[in-house]
C-alpha cells in the first residue's frame, strides 16, 4: 500500500471530510477521492461509504486507519534514522586487518560506548582481499584495508577510500648474520639465496617482495605463506626464511628488521566504504572518528 494514501485515510478519519483533507494537505478534493479509491483497490475492500452528502469510513476503513497510525510512525522513524542529520544509532559491521582494528578501531569503539551508546560496532578480522569481497556483497559496512607503495591496490569505482596512516616496513632477518648496506635492491640481493616468507591471505606484500627482488636481479624462492607476524618471526629465527616486517616492531631476540631505502616499503592503511553509504549516520560517525584519530596521531606507528 502507498503510505501517502494511508496518510489521506488517516486524515479523513480525523477530519471527517474529503474537502477538509484536501485543504489540510494542499490537494484538490478530486485527487483525495481518487487516491482513496486506489487505496481501496490495494486493500481489496471498500474503505469509505456515503453518509448523506459526506462520506465516512467503513469498518475496514477504520481498522486500516488504526494501522496507519503505526505504519506512518514507523516510516517516519525510518526516515529520521536514515537521514544524514539523524542521531547516530545502529550496528556498523567492520571487516579489517588486525593492526588497524587494534590501532584505529578499538579506540573509536571505546569512545563511542560513552558518547553514542546506541551505535554498536561488530568487528570481523579479515585481510584486504577478503574485506573487499564482503564489502561488495554488502555483508559489512566498512573495510579497514592496506596496500604497499610498491604494490598499490586498485579500487573499484563504487568504493571510496580514506587514507588513515602509514608504517615503514623492512626486511626481517636473523640477527646473527651480516647487515648489508646500500639501497633496498642491495639488501634484497644479499638474501637472494634464502627462502622467502609472504602473507597467506593477501598478495600485496608478495608483490612488493617480487618488485624489489626483480630490481636486485633475482626471482624470490617463496616457500612459506604466513598470516601471523609472530609466526613469521619464528620462521626467521629457525632459519627457514626471511620476510617483510614493520620497522618499528619489537621483535623477539634473534630477529632484526633491516631498513629498506630507495625505494622504501611503506604499508598504507585505509578506511573503505561503498559509495553512497557514507551519509548513514552511524557509519559516518565511525569513519569521522577514524579519520580524526589518524590525523591526531600522524603516521608514527603505535
Amino acid at each position: 500500500m502507498d503510505v501517502r494514501r494511508l496518510r489521506l485515510l488517516l486524515e479523513l478519519s480525523r477530519l471527517g471530510s474529503m474537502r477538509q483533507v484536501a485543504e489540510e494537505l494542499g490537494y484538490t478534493t478530486s485527487t483525495v477521492s481518487q487516491q482513496l479509491a486506489a487505496l481501496a483497490r490495494e486493500a481489496g475492500t471498500p474503505l469509505v461509504e456515503p453518509d448523506g452528502r459526506r462520506v465516512r469510513l467503513t469498518p475496514a476503513g477504520r481498522r486500516l486507519a488504526d494501522h496507519a497510525v503505526t505504519i506512518l510512525a514507523a516510516v517516519e522513524a525510518a526516515r529520521l534514522d536514515l537521514g544524514p542529520d539523524a542521531e547516530p544509532a545502529g550496528t556498523v559491521r567492520v571487516a579489517g586487518f588486525a593492526t588497524a582494528v587494534r590501532r584505529s578501531l578499538l579506540p573509536v569503539v571505546d569512545a563511542l560506548s560513552a558518547s553514542h551508546p546506541r551505535v554498536r560496532v561488530h568487528v570481523h578480522e579479515y585481510e584486504p582481499l577478503e574485506a573487499f569481497d564482503l564489502l561488495a556483497a554488502d555483508d559489512v559496512d566498512l573495510a579497514l584495508t592496506y596496500d604497499y607503495n610498491l604494490a598499490p591496490a586498485g579500487l573499484r569505482s563504487d568504493l571510496d577510500a580514506i587514507h588513515l596512516w602509514d608504517v615503514e616496513w623492512g626486511l626481517g632477518v636473523p640477527s646473527d648474520g651480516r647487515a648489508p648496506g646500500g639501497d633496498a635492491a642491495a639488501v634484497f640481493a644479499a638474501f637472494s639465496d634464502h627462502p622467502w616468507i609472504v602473507n597467506s591471505r593477501n598478495t600485496a606484500d608478495e608483490d612488493a617482495v617480487r618488485t624489489l627482488a626483480s630490481m636486485a636481479g633475482f626471482t624470490p624462492r617463496i616457500e612459506h605463506q604466513i598470516d601471523s607476524l609472530d609466526l613469521v618471526e619464528d620462521l626467521i629465527l629457525a632459519g627457514l626464511g626471511v620476510g617483510l616486517l614493520p620497522r618499528t616492531r619489537r621483535c623477539q631476540r634473534g630477529v632484526r628488521v633491516l631498513p629498506l631505502r630507495d625505494p622504501g616499503v611503506v604499508l598504507r592503511a585505509y578506511a573503505v566504504t561503498r559509495r553512497g553509504r557514507e551519509d548513514w549516520p552511524p557509519l559516518r560517525l565511525v569513519v569521522e572518528r577514524l579519520r580524526t584519530g589518524a590525523t591526531s596521531e600522524g603516521t608514527d606507528p603505535v
